[in-house]
């Protein structure tokens, strides 16, 4: 068991904070071998090296009404944490996104001596500021993956630095089209549909979606449908809610999201990082979220921010729709992507702007960055 300056605590609560995590494991175990991590984390950080005390799978909750009836598992978890840290003499933890918790484990890591390294920033520009002072006192360095959060950052004395986004070395982003007309084929339209990763988000997304499909066939001729599902997301659990081949939409393998993203004319796509990953690829879409009622009025009280989509906040303006809610519905949905798979010209100057959201992200190499961060706060080899 390694102890003291080379074990690292590593805790990515979900599935897009293990591939992050993943990468500035496998980095750092190229840069000094001597470095050891343990915490939680996914399949990906288990390959790269990661001993994974839980899985991602089991904290992968969302929404204020849905997180409290894990609270008692959650808060197990972390007294487990602690302990381990404890034990192994940790002197440096990076924690991945997921605020809820890792705020929390900040807060008693810190009075072990540990020192936090904070790596995918959580949104307090989005919620308000209350969380920044929590941030400022619990996290030694932030190391953010949006430009426009550095300033907001050392506004508020907290050491930041601006590593790029970890989306750009994905192999299949790495390439954006040179000339943007708007992605797929231009010999016929394709809408692809990207309900979420999460089984609570596909039950309330695909449904309207699907009856989205029913209305656009009507309109558009030959139009060809896909629909990209997460691993993890079986044809039994799409058949249940919905069925999408009922209506002749092509349901690809588990984990062929980026093939529906770059073969698409347009997208109905889910809230969250997967649309910046659409984004990287010039693909224009239209932004859909749904929470339980009760999370969603208690987060709408308390968001400060106009969009809820991230290419619109990086953008820093409304690039394109966003239907939350009682709006994502299937007449919407329907009416709202219409013209993005049959104007050219509007599909165009979409893709252009989405692509002008990829030069936000920076330049490729935050994993590198961040693991270089983690060895200069550990003392090791850079």
């Amino acid at each position: 068991m390694t102890r003291g300056r080379n074990a690292v605590l590593v805790v990515a609560g979900e599935a897009s904070g293990d591939l992050h995590a993943s990468k500035v494991v496998a980095r750092l175990r190229e840069l000094d071998p001597a470095v050891a991590t343990f915490g939680v984390g996914g399949d990906r950080m288990r390959e790269a090296g990661c001993e994974l005390v839980y899985h991602c799978d089991d904290f992968a909750v969302v929404g204020l009404v849905e997180v409290l009836r894990h609270v008692p598992r959650l808060r197990n978890a972390m007294d487990r944490l602690v302990a381990l840290a404890s034990e192994r003499e940790t002197r440096l933890a990076v924690l991945v996104d997921y605020p809820g918790f890792n705020l929390m484990l900040a807060s008693r890591l810190r009075r072990l001596g540990v020192r936090v390294l904070y790596y995918v920033s959580p949104q307090v520009w989005a919620w308000g500021e209350g969380r920044v002072k929590k941030i400022a006192a619990r996290v030694d360095r932030m190391a953010v993956v949006f430009p426009f959060e550095v300033e907001f950052y050392r506004k508020r004395g907290v050491d930041v630095d601006f590593v790029g986004h970890p989306l750009l070395e994905e192999p299949a982003l790495a390439d954006p089209p040179a000339d943007p007309r708007g992605a797929g084929s231009p010999d016929e339209v394709v809408l692809g549909l990207l309900p979420g990763s999460r089984k609570h988000e596909i039950e309330r997304l695909l449904p309207p979606m699907l009856g989205a499909v029913e209305l656009l066939r009507k309109e558009i001729d030959g139009l060809t449908v896909r629909l990209g599902r997460a691993h993890g997301v079986s044809e039994e659990f799409l058949v249940e809610n919905g069925d999408p081949a009922r209506l002749g939409v092509e349901v690809l393998p588990p984990g062929a999201v980026h093939e529906v993203m770059r073969g698409s004319t347009a997208l109905l796509i889910s809230s969250g990082t997967a649309t910046l990953e659409a984004a990287c690829l010039g693909t224009p879409m239209v932004i859909v979220y749904r929470l339980a009622w009760l999370s969603y009025a208690v987060g709408r009280a308390l968001v400060r921010i106009p969009h809820i989509g991230l290419v619109n906040v990086v953008a820093g303006r409304k690039i394109v729709p966003e239907l939350v809610q009682g709006d994502a519905n299937s007449v919407r949905m329907a009416r709202e992507i219409a013209p993005l798979l049959t104007d050219p010209a509007l599909r165009e100057k979409t893709s252009r702007d989405l692509l002008d959201v990829r030069r936000r992200l920076g330049d490729p190499g935050a994993s590198d960055r961040v693991a270089r961060m983690v060895l200069d706060m550990i003392g090791g080899v850079a």
